[in-house]
């Protein structure tokens, strides 16, 4: 059963929705100078991973991808940036081609999924060519994920005032990743954890927030390929206890 709270959320008046929106644009308005800074770190930083890693990796990558599968070394879809508006979203193909690519999320143990792909999205891998969106513009190296369109409307029909989120740019990783939400969302649950993380992100973003989320994303990583074949984790107590605390914050 769903909680008032809940509720509440799902079922706010059209008034109160709109106040909320003036309120939260006033409030990023008021944010100018952080999200300059933001955006010089952002280019800074895609520049040396394109001049850096990109040399070392794309080759390889690409390599491995083309000798395992058929089909492109990159993937690309439309996702919803800043604003809702709507950009070209760039990775490494994950996938075998397949027609469903955009209209159907990616599960566990989902056999679309090549071998090497499962080893690419657990590493987080293969967003790298995503430095590329950032260094457009399109996307922020810290920020919520960038839904695919179709995964925007669903969401935002069960959950008021979802576009929330799209009041900062996107990101390559975000607070909802580091607090354990990887992977599918399925359920009502897991979708308003994760917007829960997101929105509180928009809420409290600073330099200082955007410094821990990277240095955890960095942990994860290394994590990651020590532990290839552990689940990713969704939903934990600990983090459900968390969300709980902060869920009066939550636009």
């Amino acid at each position: 059963m769903r909680s008032s709270l809940v509720e509440s959320a799902l079922y706010s008046p059209v008034t109160r929705k709109s106040e909320r929106q003036k309120a939260s644009y006033e409030q990023m308005s008021e944010r100018t100078p952080y999200l300059l800074m933001k955006r010089a770190m952002d280019v800074v930083a895609s520049l040396l991973v394109i001049l850096l890693i990109y040399p070392l990796f794309f080759p390889l990558l690409a390599l491995v991808i083309k000798l395992t599968s058929r089909g492109p070394v990159f993937f690309k879809q439309k996702r919803a940036g800043l604003g809702n508006r709507t950009f070209w979203c760039y990775k490494f193909r994950t996938m075998y081609v397949n027609d469903a690519a955009d209209s159907r999320r990616a599960s566990r143990n989902d056999p679309r999924v090549t071998r090497v792909g499962y080893f690419l999205r657990n590493t987080c891998l293969d967003e790298l060519p995503q430095f590329l969106n950032v260094l457009r513009g399109d996307m922020s190296i810290v920020g919520p994920r960038p839904h695919m369109l179709k995964d925007i409307r669903e969401f935002s029909s069960v959950i008021d005032n979802y576009t929330f989120r799209s009041l900062v740019r996107p990101g390559i990783t975000g607070l909802s990743q580091v607090r354990g939400y990887r992977g599918p969302a399925t359920t009502f649950h897991s979708i308003f954890r994760r917007y829960q993380w997101d929105a509180y992100y928009v809420r409290n973003v600073s330099l200082r927030l955007d410094c821990k989320i990277m240095a955890k994303t960095v942990v994860l990583m290394f994590s990651s390929f020590f532990n290839k074949d552990k689940p990713v984790p969704v939903d934990s107590p600990v983090f459900r206890q968390q969300a709980q605390s902060v869920a009066k914050k939550i636009a």
